[in-house]
C-alpha cells in the first residue's frame, strides 16, 4: 500500500476521489507540492497572523514560525488536519492564529514580584506643589470660578457639580466652556 493510498490519520480522508488531494503529495514529500501549499496558503496565514501581531515588524516572523509549525516533525500538525470538522482554510486560520499567540507568549519578558525589588529601586521622587495661578478679579464670573475651582481644584465631574449648586449639568460644561475660553484669550494677548 502506497502513502497515497493509506489515509493519512484515522479522521482525514480526501473529499472526492476524482479529486486529486493537494496534502496527499505534500505529506508524501513532494516538494513541489509544498511549494504550491506555500504560494496558495502564505496570504491567509499572513492575514491570521497580522490579526494577532501587535505591530507589523512582528508579522514576517510569526508567519515564518507558523510554516515551521506546520513542517515539524514530518508534518505532524498537517497530518492531523480532520476534513470532516473544517475547511483547510479555516483549519490554517486557526493553526497560524494558535501559533502566533503562543509565540508571542513565550516573547514576554519575565516579571519580578514587586516584593522582590529592592526598594531603593522604588522610590519616587518628590513632587513640588505647583503655586496657583493668580488670575485677574474680573475676568471671570464668580459662578465661573466656581465651577473651575470644583473642577480643577476638588476634582469633581460635572454631574457632581451640578448636584451641589442645583444647576443643570449642561450649565456646568457651558459655563466651563466660556472660562477657558476668556482664560485662553487672556493668556495668548499676554505672551506676546
Amino acid at each position: 500500500m502506497s502513502v497515497a493510498d493509506r489515509p493519512l490519520n484515522g479522521r482525514y480522508r480526501p473529499r472526492e476521489p476524482s479529486e486529486p488531494d493537494p496534502l496527499v503529495a505534500l505529506l508524501d514529500g513532494d516538494k513541489r507540492s509544498w511549494t504550491a501549499f506555500v504560494r496558495r496558503y502564505a496570504a491567509l496565514i499572513v492575514a491570521a497572523v497580522r490579526s494577532v501581531a501587535p505591530t507589523s515588524s512582528d508579522v514576517e516572523d510569526l508567519t515564518q514560525e507558523v510554516f515551521v509549525r506546520l513542517c515539524k516533525d514530518d508534518f505532524r500538525l498537517l497530518r492531523s488536519y480532520d476534513s470532516t470538522r473544517a475547511s483547510l482554510s479555516t483549519w490554517i486560520t486557526i493553526v497560524a492564529r494558535s501559533t502566533a499567540r503562543d509565540a508571542l507568549r513565550r516573547r514576554r519578558p519575565d516579571s519580578v514580584p514587586i516584593e522582590a525589588v529592592p526598594e531603593k529601586h522604588l522610590k519616587v521622587d518628590a513632587v513640588e506643589p505647583v503655586p496657583k495661578l493668580k488670575l485677574p478679579e474680573a475676568l471671570l464670573s464668580p459662578r465661573q470660578r466656581e465651577i473651575l475651582g470644583m473642577l480643577y481644584d476638588k476634582e469633581m465631574d460635572v454631574a457632581e457639580i451640578a448636584a451641589a449648586l442645583g444647576i443643570d449639568p449642561q450649565t456646568v460644561r457651558s459655563a466651563h466652556h466660556k472660562a477657558m475660553l476668556k482664560l485662553r484669550a487672556h493668556f495668548k494677548t499676554d505672551s506676546q
